[in-house]
Order: C-alpha cells, then structure tokens, then sequence
C-alpha cells in the first residue's frame, strides 16, 4: 500500500472516529436549517418548487471545509419528509490532492422535486457558499450518519 493510500486511510478513520454522536434534540439546528432554507429561497426563488414538491430533503445549514494537501470537512443537519423533520444527520468528508484554503456553505439534497433538474440517483444537491476561499483538485469520501427523531 502506498504512503498517499495509508495517510487517506487514516484522515477517514479519525473522522469516522471523531465525528459526533447525534444525540439529543437541538433546536439552535433546527432554527438554522430553516433560515438556510428561507436563504436558499431568497436566492432563487424557483427554490421553492423543490422543497414543496421533494418528497425528501437533507439541509445541511453550515458545512466547513479545510484543507493543505490533505482535506476534511463537516457539518450536522435535518432530515425532513414532506416537509416535516424526521431526524438528523451528519456528514464528514476527508480529501487528498492538490487543495488549499477554507470555505463555508450551506446544503441542501432534494429526492424526487422535479422531472426538470438532472439528478444523480434520484438526488439533487444544492450548495450556497457562505464564505471562504477553496483551491481544490482531489478525491475522497463522505460518510453520512442518520438519526431519527
């Protein structure tokens, strides 16, 4: 195994490892996600269609990233099904390649909104950068966590 496949694997294992169990319920989330929904509907407008329609949606309200070389971001979010919570989810991601900086965003991932949008097995993803400035030319993974309210 390489020194590059050893390193990836250990920026994974001590993500998986230190991301935050999902515990309690935290209402300073909730009032996040929905002000970056409103955001996401002030934005664009034709937003609205997709969280009216979805059946589905995961909205992360703040995902930071950061990365020399090495990379890792996350971010704790809601699930919601028509509309309404149903729990809530994490994600965490580690990078390697060519990548530097820091950035903010939000996210929001819609299942089955509208036949119009191009979708990757049957999600669509949304991002909103909030700040920060990101250089990146890499591969990774992402692990999602879901907890049921």
């Amino acid at each position: 195994m390489t020194k590059i496949a050893r390193m990836m694997i250990a920026v994974l294992g001590i993500l998986v490892l230190a991301a935050p169990a999902i515990a309690g319920w935290d209402a300073n989330l909730d009032k996040k996600a929905q002000k970056a929904i409103r955001e996401f509907k002030k934005v664009d407008p034709g937003m609205k269609a997709f969280f009216n329609k979805a059946y589905g949606y995961a909205v992360f309200p703040t995902v930071g990233k950061g990365a020399i070389g090495i990379g890792g971001a996350h971010g704790k979010g809601l699930v919601y099904r028509k509309g309404r919570v149903i729990g809530k989810t994490s994600l965490s991601q580690a990078t390697i390649g060519f990548q530097l900086g820091g950035q903010a965003s939000a996210v929001a991932a819609a299942s089955g909104a509208s036949a119009n949008v191009d979708y990757a097995g049957g999600v669509a993803v949304f991002t909103m950068a909030k700040g920060g400035l990101m250089f990146e030319a890499s591969i990774g993974g992402q692990r999602f966590t879901f907890k049921p309210k």
